[in-house]
């Protein structure tokens, strides 16, 4: 560390642990630290994204590969600028207001290069997405879940069975407040850039917008669908449908990279 931060002092490092990654953060750069053997072996792929992001122009930063090394396993990337955005600063109109043009501008790109081939051919996702998502959680986390939690994810894994298959955009797949950075200026928060592209695909933007309705509540989720157009009812049952798994989904990642913490929080609602 003391190589690859060189000539930072100590007191500017900030230590994060994530689901797959402890990330060191330094006033310009981001050493990503794999927690598990399954994480250390997708680190190539997210350099090779993140990449292939940088040439499309988005309205939006989004970290740069710098330094990467397979033994041992790490990647630098630059350093995003900005902080996630606290969910009571979102009782200001003004900022609500300014938060979701913003996101509506996002997503809006994210669909752009979605329908771009070589982003196409990188991302693609299979069809049956859902279902194998479905066959894995019931063969690898039914056996750790009581009578009542089984009932439950069952449930929440049937109405999968309705979604259509969506393949419109790019699909960040972890759009959750706290890879969504902000810098404010004049009073309003200003997009700095996106993190953490370890499960993009292409996919359904129901997915993200899922992740904003879980982060920032579905009154502001009606705010950005508005704003973008979207308001369909086909779109918000899609919506519904995959915010109720994401539990389900932390905890299948967690289990197959062998996370034990983050399996035990997955699940804390089945047991």
């Amino acid at each position: 560390m003391d190589r690859l931060m060189a000539g930072v002092d100590a007191d500017q490092l900030t230590v994060l642990e994530g689901q797959f990654h402890q990330v060191v953060i330094g006033p310009d750069r981001v050493v990503c630290l794999p927690r598990t053997e399954a994480a250390a072996s997708r680190l190539p792929r997210r350099a090779a994204l993140l990449r292939l992001l940088d040439g499309f122009g988005l309205g939006f930063p989004t970290p740069l590969p710098l330094q990467e090394s397979a033994e041992p396993p790490y990647l630098v990337l630059s350093r995003v600028p900005g902080a996630p955005l606290e969910k009571e600063a979102l009782e200001d109109p003004r900022v609500a207001e300014a938060v979701a043009a913003q996101y509506v501008t996002l997503l809006s790109d994210l669909a752009r290069i979605g329908a771009e081939e070589s982003v196409r051919a990188s991302l693609s996702a299979p069809r049956d997405h859902w279902r194998r998502f479905a066959v894995d959680v019931r063969a690898e986390l039914f056996g750790l879940m009581s009578d009542g939690g089984r009932v439950r994810a069952e449930r929440e894994l049937g109405a999968l069975d309705g979604l259509p298959h969506v393949a419109s955009a790019v699909v960040h797949g972890d759009l959750g407040a706290e890879n969504v950075l902000w810098e404010w200026q004049d009073g309003l928060p200003r997009l700095g850039g996106v993190i953490d592209w370890d499960e993009a695909t292409i996919g359904d933007p129901a997915e993200d917008l899922a992740a904003i309705s879980a982060g920032y509540g579905d009154g502001f989720l009606g705010r950005v669908l508005a704003m973008g157009g979207w308001e369909d009812d086909t779109l918000l049952a899609r919506i519904a449908t995959i915010r109720a798994t994401f539990a389900l989904q932390q905890a299948l990642s967690a289990h197959q990279d062998g996370d034990a913490e983050e399996l035990a929080d997955g699940l804390s609602g089945y047991r």
